[in-house]
């Protein structure tokens, strides 16, 4: 493969990709249409223009643009500029956060998402651009934690549609519906089915803003152009028997399909979307485990699509688990070394350890032996407690890292041992929790880490939303002391423990990975997404952080770094792919010439295209 790449970057003419380079870094791809920096051309003028978010700016229309689009008169007369727009909004926002709760039961993060959301439903330009410039702030607005909010009260919510929604009442006409999506080119969808909206259940049709949050994320932290992404519902129905019987609820209001019916209505969706946009890439959200693995495995080898709670969460996992290994002053190459224990058997549990034991047996040599010896270091603990083979009718695919019988003698350890027992007997280097039970690692269970064979235990308290995390930091310091590592799935803040000692809560949060993998698979043409491709992505994401700031117990970056973060976990997926003869380039960099780039000029390519929020020239023109 190495000499195929070589081969490839002595066959284009010397100097080709640096003028390429060169013209890109001049102008940089800020705006929102496939023309670039070009000028817009619409075939609307007034009151149209104002009313539709893509192309609104509000009081920042110049006079010249007033005249030529027929504005004059329905502004007020002041111009000014798109930094005081967002001051001003700023201001407001600060001020009617306060006043904006609807009722006793409305939150102040609520409140923020309902401010946001307003502003994103009349200026898309500015939200985008109050969204990066704010991103540490907004992102637990626009995502987990807040989300989980948004998604139980969407019906109540619900003020105009965003994204698209196909239920098993439009079963035979998916393939006309995708037309009336006005977008001719998608780069990005992300769907859901609403069956298990991060640790909160079942919310059915609700469970479309998961999707929407996520689709600003790919926005603000990977640069995807918001004109080319959809969010997704797909509603077969649910079980959730309050919306069954809630007269407001707006989806289906009937029991979730199953079997082959649930199949073959994915089935036509995925049929449907990509015959219309060939190149789409679809993130699957939220589904439930029984679900998740069964479609990951159906389509993955066929459509550019991917698990996020399935391999985005594995990935970050796996750079948190990496990180954990260097925080104890070790190299990564020790991470095969490392006895975890797993609370949680779902699909997010599950695809941790698949990917964290392949990741060892890599790491070992990728043969049997190495694959067995990555199997023996995970112990998975779920509501029943330890799997062994023992377990009658065993999940198929936590099978194989069920506990031997051969080695529960000498563990002292049983079929369906307490997740304490298991702690006490293994004397784990890592507990990590995928369980949505929120306070699962119990003060029994911590006491019980402090026998760790590690001279500085990690804790993963990865459960989403914030009500959903096994423990809390403040829980794990006070037990543990300073030498724990501790990260969790939802936003805490660090813990203070005296004498000028800081507990770092580190944040396992999958927007780490998610945009940076999108972004990637797309600027690289990838036809799929391999296993290789998300390696690459962890990878990164492990090694971005500074050797002084892992032996602090830093081992994820702050949000405010998302954008330069995704920007090198693209250009390591990008790299991947082209290694992995996958690559088939994108617009006019095809994959000759990203096989000549060096990994500096990988990182530029990616840079170069992602979007800003920058308003465009518009120019009107007849139909």
């Amino acid at each position: 493969m190495a000499s195929i790449s070589r081969n490839l970057r002595r066959s284009l003419a010397p100097g080709r990709l640096h003028r390429l380079l060169l013209l890109r870094s001049q102008h940089p791809r800020e705006y929102v249409t496939a023309e670039c920096h070009r000028p817009v051309v619409l075939h609307k003028r007034g009151p149209d223009i104002l009313h539709d978010p893509w192309f609104n700016r509000g009081t920042a229309f110049s006079m010249t643009e007033r005249d030529r689009l027929g504005l004059r008169g329905l502004l007020p007369p002041n111009v000014v500029s798109s930094q005081q727009q967002i001051d001003r909004f700023m201001l407001d926002l600060k001020r009617l956060q306060k006043y904006a709760r609807d009722g006793p039961s409305d939150t102040y993060p609520l409140a923020k998402w309902r401010i946001l959301n307003r502003l994103h439903d009349r200026n898309e330009t500015m939200y985008y651009k109050v969204l990066i410039d704010n991103i540490e702030e907004y992102a637990p607005v626009v995502y987990t934690p807040t989300v989980g909010l948004v998604c139980q009260n969407y019906s109540g919510l619900f003020r105009r549609p965003r994204g698209m929604y196909f239920s098993a009442e439009d079963r035979g006409e998916m393939m006309s519906m995708v037309y009336n999506w006005p977008a001719d080119q998608v780069d990005m969808i992300v769907v859901t089915d609403g069956s298990r909206i991060l640790g909160l259940g079942d919310l059915g049709v609700h469970g479309i803003g998961i999707a929407i949050g996520k689709l600003d994320l790919y926005v603000a932290a990977a640069g995807i152009n918001p004109q080319r992404v959809l969010p997704v519902m797909i509603d077969v129905g649910t079980n959730n028997e309050k919306l069954l019987k809630d007269p407001l609820y707006l989806g289906l209001q009937e029991h979730r399909l199953e079997g082959d019916e649930y199949v073959s209505v994915i089935d036509e969706f995925m049929e449907a979307v990509f015959t219309r946009w060939p190149n789409v890439i679809v993130q699957f959200e939220d589904f439930q485990s029984k679900w998740a693995f069964r479609l990951l495995q159906r389509y993955r080898k066929t459509y550019r699509m991917f698990n996020d709670d399935v391999q985005g969460t594995a990935g970050v996992a796996i750079a948190g688990l990496l990180g954990a290994v260097r925080a104890q002053g070790r190299p990564m190459i020790d991470f095969p070394k490392q006895k975890i224990v797993v609370a949680g058997a779902g699909s997010a549990g599950i695809g941790v350890v698949n990917a964290a034991s392949r990741t060892m047996a890599r790491m070992l040599g990728n043969n049997e032996v190495a694959f067995e010896s990555a199997r023996s270091q995970f112990w998975i603990v779920d509501a029943h407690g330890l799997i062994t083979e023992d377990r009658a009718d065993i999940d198929p695919d936590a099978r194989p890292f069920a506990r031997r019988k051969s080695e529960l003698g000498h563990q002292g350890l049983n079929e369906g041992a307490s997740l304490v027992e298991v702690v006490k007997k293994v004397k784990p280097d890592v507990i990590l929790g995928l369980s949505a039970v929120g306070g699962l690692f119990s003060k029994e269970v911590l006491e019980a880490l402090k026998d760790s064979s590690s001279s500085r235990p990690a804790i993963f308290a990865m459960s989403n939303p914030t009500k959903n995390a096994e423990c809390t930091p403040g829980e794990a310091f006070s037990i543990l002391g300073e030498k724990v590592v501790f990260a969790s799935g939802s936003p805490f803040h660090d813990v203070d423990l005296g004498d000028g000692k800081i507990g770092h809560s580190n944040q396992g949060n999958n927007m780490y990975l998610f945009p940076g993998i999108g972004l990637g698979t797309l600027l690289s043409g990838a036809r799929v997404i391999s296993d290789g491709m998300l390696q690459a992505a962890a990878e990164r994401l492990a090694s971005y952080m500074k050797e002084d700031e892992v032996l602090q117990g830093i081992i994820y970056p702050p949000i405010s770094r998302i954008r330069d973060i995704t920007k090198e976990v693209a250009a390591a997926v990008v790299r991947e792919a082209v290694a992995d003869d996958l690559a088939e380039g994108y617009r006019d960099m095809d994959a000759r010439e990203l096989a000549r780039l060096s990994e500096e000029e990988t990182i530029e390519y990616v840079k170069t295209n992602m979007w800003s929020p920058v308003y465009p020239t518009i120019i009107y023109k007849k139909d």
